[in-house]
């Protein structure tokens, strides 16, 4: 089953408000004088309304239940993985390398994000920034982004995670509800970027973790496996 998410209720339900009116005036001049070809322009006037509230469409997800895994913060595909050892966030991570996992979402992916494992949320950092293309490699260090530095303690593991949104050369609005001292269980919705974007997660790079993902792999928030720690 598919909804549409509240994020988006200002985009979604403001154009159908706008898009169902005009239509149905079409259609009812359409019907009265008989001008076929009016149901062409309310034809399309309703196509663009699916096609952008297909953008918020908010599907259920079955979070996996396993307490030593850390799900997928966002759909798309894996653009890059790689270890940083200084970071924006070195402090956070007590100096120690880290490790970045990368996803490109494309207009056409489910722009909604989830947390990828029960989190306290301790500090949120937004930076403005340009909008370079989000697969371009400047846009992770030099874009918009907002960034929820975040604990993880359930079951035996306490560890700092880092989850990155980061806008794109299409996407100019980050939108986040996550507070601090927020409590997530895994795979919660707490945010969205609009219209394409990337999502990183940062991780300790002296973690135990098997990581299940490669570059190019196709992931989904809240149900594809990132990591399994060891």
């Amino acid at each position: 089953m598919i909804f549409l998410t509240k994020f988006g209720l200002k985009e979604w339900l403001g154009g159908a408000l706008i898009a169902f009116p005009i239509a149905a005036a079409l259609i009812t001049l359409a019907l009265a004088f008989n001008f076929v070809w009016m149901y062409f322009p309310a034809a399309f006037i309703l196509l663009l309304w699916f096609c952008i509230a297909a953008f918020f469409r908010d599907p259920v997800r079955v979070i996996p239940s396993e307490l030593d895994i850390l799900v997928s913060p966002a759909d798309g595909h894996i653009k890059d993985i790689k270890i940083l050892k200084n970071s924006e966030f070195t402090d956070f991570f007590e100096g120690k390398p880290v490790l970045v996992v990368g996803i490109f979402l494309s207009v056409l992916d489910v722009h909604l994000n989830r947390t990828p494992c029960p989190i306290t949320v301790s500090e949120i950092i937004y930076k403005q920034g340009k909008y370079y293309d989000a697969r371009d490699e400047r846009a992770s260090k030099e874009n918009e982004s907002n960034t929820l530095l975040c604990k993880v303690n359930y079951d035996k593991h306490q560890f700092p995670i880092a989850i990155r949104q980061v806008s794109g050369a299409i996407a100019r609005r980050i939108v986040c509800a996550a507070k601090q001292k927020d409590k997530f269980l895994m795979g919660e919705k707490f945010g969205m970027i609009k219209f394409g974007s990337r999502t990183e997660l940062h991780l300790p790079a002296n973690l135990p973790i098997e990581l299940l993902v490669k570059e190019g792999d196709k992931v989904s928030a809240g149900t594809t496996i990132i990591a399994r720690i060891k």
